[in-house]
């Protein structure tokens, strides 16, 4: 993993929508006294929905409103790749690159990140649609290789599927997220092979 900074350039403060401040007490009432810290990396989700990124302002916004000091909900930012810490492209693709995803084509999905978006991680395409970055575990190893995008996964691709999915996006199409094979969430390829007699 590589060391995760604050972009240089950081927009003057930062402000929850209606809507979301909404969202965000209601998140906040959930926890007792003295426990509102927990709704940290909720607020931060929400954040990066609305941004699209987490920016300093942001960051201190939240560690205020929680009572937190600042390096706290830092340093929660900084550990989970799943926060942007500058602005990514529209579509940002994040690819599992541990282990099991690399033995089974996660190379060749990074290589087409980089013919595709750029050969740096986190390069913003010029029309502003796409960017990429390699990740740790994305949790569906048994379904490897995957990438996330926004909150979704997109599992078993081949060069091919993920290139038909990067186009569906292009294309401001959501594809369906999950397996891109004919299997059922995380069952083996091809069907179940035990238990598959049905009881009278």
């Amino acid at each position: 993993m590589s060391v995760r900074r604050l972009a240089p350039v950081q927009p003057a403060s930062f402000a929850f929508s209606a809507d979301n401040l909404a969202w965000v007490d209601k998140q906040i009432a959930k926890y007792p006294e003295g426990r509102q810290a927990s709704a940290v990396i909720p607020m931060l989700w929400k954040a990066q929905e609305q941004e699209g990124w987490i920016s300093e302002p942001c960051i201190r916004w939240i560690a205020d409103r929680l009572g937190m000091p600042y390096i706290r909900v830092y340093e929660i930012v900084t550990f989970y790749t799943m926060f942007h810490m500058a602005p990514v492209g529209r579509t940002h693709v994040q690819v599992c690159g541990t282990t099991p995803c690399m033995l089974r084509g996660a190379g060749d999905l990074i290589d087409v990140c980089k013919k595709r978006m750029g050969p740096h991680a986190k390069q913003v395409t010029q029309d502003g649609q796409f960017s990429w970055e390699e990740v740790e575990c994305l949790g569906a190893c048994v379904n490897a290789p995957l990438v996330q995008i926004f909150s979704d996964t997109y599992e078993d691709l081949t060069v091919e599927s993920f290139n038909a999915l990067l186009d569906a996006f292009a294309r401001g199409e959501t594809p369906k997220p999950g397996p891109q094979i004919a299997r059922v969430h995380s069952a083996p390829e091809g069907g179940a092979t035990t238990l598959t007699e049905v009881e009278s």
